[in-house]
C-alpha cells in the first residue's frame, strides 16, 4: 500500500523524501518497482480473463456464486468461491440484486382479517 502510493506521487516529490517520511528504505521501493508479478497474481489474472466472459454472457446477472458454479462444472477451474468473489469485486463485476416485493397489505392493530 505504501508503496504504491510513492510510485503515485513520485512525480510530486522526490522518492527520497518520500520513503524518509514513510520510514520505508528506497532501495525497497525499487527492488518492489522491478520485481515481476507473483505466481499468485499471475493466476488472478489467468481466471479474472475466464471470470468476465461467464459474467457477460449471463447478461451481468451472474454474482460470485453462481459464476463460480460455472467455473467448476463447465470449464473444470477448481477455486474458492470468496476467491472469485474477490476478483469481481476488483474488477467492479457484480451481480443483479433481486428487488423485494412490496406489500399489498398493511395490517391495522385491532382489525380481524378476513
Amino acid at each position: 500500500m505504501i508503496l504504491r502510493f510513492i510510485a503515485a506521487e513520485k512525480a510530486d516529490h522526490p522518492i527520497a523524501l518520500l520513503c524518509e517520511v514513510l520510514e520505508v528504505s528506497r532501495s525497497g521501493v525499487h527492488a518492489w518497482q522491478r520485481r515481476p508479478p507473483s505466481r499468485r497474481a499471475d493466476q488472478d489474472a489467468s481466471l479474472l480473463a475466464l471470470i468476465e466472459p461467464i459474467h457477460r454472457e449471463s447478461r451481468r446477472s451472474y454474482g460470485s456464486p453462481r459464476v463460480h458454479a460455472e467455473l467448476r462444472l463447465d470449464h473444470d477451474v477448481r477455486v474458492g468461491r470468496k476467491r472469485v468473489e474477490r476478483l469481481m469485486r476488483q474488477a467492479g463485476l457484480s451481480g443483479m440484486i433481486r428487488r423485494r416485493r412490496g406489500r399489498s397489505t398493511v395490517s391495522a392493530p385491532g382489525i380481524r382479517t378476513a
